[in-house]
């Protein structure tokens, strides 16, 4: 086939496995990235001293995407894995959890509860088809398997205090996978498996940038693309930074809400189509302790002192010289708390943590940052599949994809890795 000169725009894992399975099928590609640089919300920042993604990562033992590029890439020994606890605190109290011991002794569950949420787990994991699972609601569909108390003990706080006034129209399909991935995620039925890259995301994200430059591609960073032109249904170039560059083929893989700005030119329909699209944004705080806040790697939370539905406590995956915990939080943009400063997150991300640890005291704290991204997470509602406007939009040369169209599965490096590939060889066989 012909080589065809190709935009990517936006450098996460998806537009840099674009840009990477393109000019490995011999195609002229330049990827222009707004952040200083590549990764997306994969991207590393230094923390005091230590290199670490902005927002929480782990690697599955089911993404084989991932694992598949990671060897490519000849970082293999760079692929480690941690048997990794999960805790539950609930109301004051922590407790294990993530096994079948765990959910017998929980004592805030009946024992027709607990049965319930077991089978229902279970039967998560060794699902495959979610066809059926696409048009229901998720609450609803929880609420059937376990009942009603149990939902509001193991699901409500953290549907509520994750997706706000979307808690009660999210696709069942979308929850589903999230359960099945970590649940297949183990070294057996008592003991979960978790990975991570020595070196973090970025390792990787580094050298598929390198590898695509090898390749003949280029990579533009601090480059924000202002507009897609488009003349008589046809893609003429791009508007960054104010200059015109020429192109005939444009992917877009940044975040779905930006497409109305950066292409108002798109016929109605699908213009309409993207901006129905519901997102939430993150202000992720990362905590830097002396000692450990738990010995879990994933805490959950339901206890009505703390409006965060858990933890993150990276060190307890990969470990660390000092003990690094994640608190997200998720929410609309458009929710009063997002505008508070970045001082009253931390403030609050202190009581909590000493909540959870009475241990801790501000000594404890060496270092804390708030990162925020606007456009963190698609909202999945039921049927979600027939809302996404068509990748191959009705203007010649021009590809549209982000994290959405993984559904049902969450977004993820592995996912995609595994989106953009597949869209790369899909658009220029």
């Amino acid at each position: 086939m012909k080589s065809k000169k190709v935009a990517v725009l936006g450098a996460g894992p998806m537009g840099l496995s674009v840009a990477y399975q393109l000019v490995k099928n011999g195609h002229d590609v330049t990827v222009f990235e707004a952040d200083d640089r590549v990764g997306g919300m994969t991207a590393s920042f230094d923390f005091g001293g230590l290199n670490i993604e902005r927002y929480y990562h782990f690697i599955c033992a089911n993404d084989q995407p991932h694992f598949d590029m990671i060897s490519e890439m000849g970082l293999d020994d760079k692929l480690k894995w941690t048997k990794t606890k999960m805790g539950y605190y609930y109301q004051g109290e922590l407790f294990s959890w993530g096994n079948p011991i765990a959910l017998l002794k929980f004592p805030k569950l009946s024992l027709v509860s607990k049965f319930r949420y077991g089978l229902h787990a279970f039967l998560s994991t060794k699902r495959s088809d979610w066809s059926k699972l696409d048009k229901q609601e998720a609450s609803s569909w929880i609420k059937r398997w376990i009942g009603n108390s149990a939902y509001d003990v193991m699901w409500k706080s953290l549907f509520d205090l994750k997706f706000y006034n979307f808690s009660n129209n999210l696709s069942a399909a979308w929850i589903w996978t999230r359960i099945k991935r970590i649940g297949n995620s183990r070294f057996n039925l008592m003991e979960e498996k978790l990975g991570y890259l020595d070196g973090g995301s970025e390792v990787l994200l580094v050298a598929m940038k390198e590898k695509i430059e090898q390749l003949g591609g280029k990579i533009e960073l601090s480059s924000p693309v202002r507009k897609v032109e488009i003349e008589d249904g046809k893609i003429v170039g791009l508007n960054v930074n104010d200059e015109f560059h020429e192109f005939e083929n444009v992917i877009s893989t940044v975040p779905a809400p930006y497409i109305p700005q950066i292409i108002p030119q798109l016929p109605e329909k699908e213009l309409q189509q993207f901006k129905a699209l519901s997102n939430i944004a993150v202000v992720c705080v990362i905590a830097k302790l002396k000692k450990a806040v738990t010995e879990n790697f994933w805490l959950n939370i339901n206890d009505s002192r703390m409006d965060i539905p858990g933890i993150v406590e990276y060190s307890n995956l990969n470990p660390l010289d000092d003990h690094i915990v994640y608190v997200p939080y998720y929410m609309p943009a458009e929710h009063e708390k997002y505008a508070d400063s970045n001082e009253t997150f931390v403030e609050k991300v202190k009581k909590h943590l000493k909540l959870l640890n009475p241990e801790l005291d501000d000594t404890d704290f060496i270092d804390i940052h708030v990162s925020r991204y606007r456009y963190a997470q698609p909202i999945c509602e039921p049927g979600f599949l027939d809302k996404l406007p068509p990748v191959d939009l009705p203007v010649e040369g021009l590809y549209v994809a982000d994290t959405s169209y993984y559904y049902p599965e969450d977004r993820g490096v592995s996912e995609g890795i595994r989106f953009g590939i597949d869209l790369a060889n899909k658009v220029f066989r």
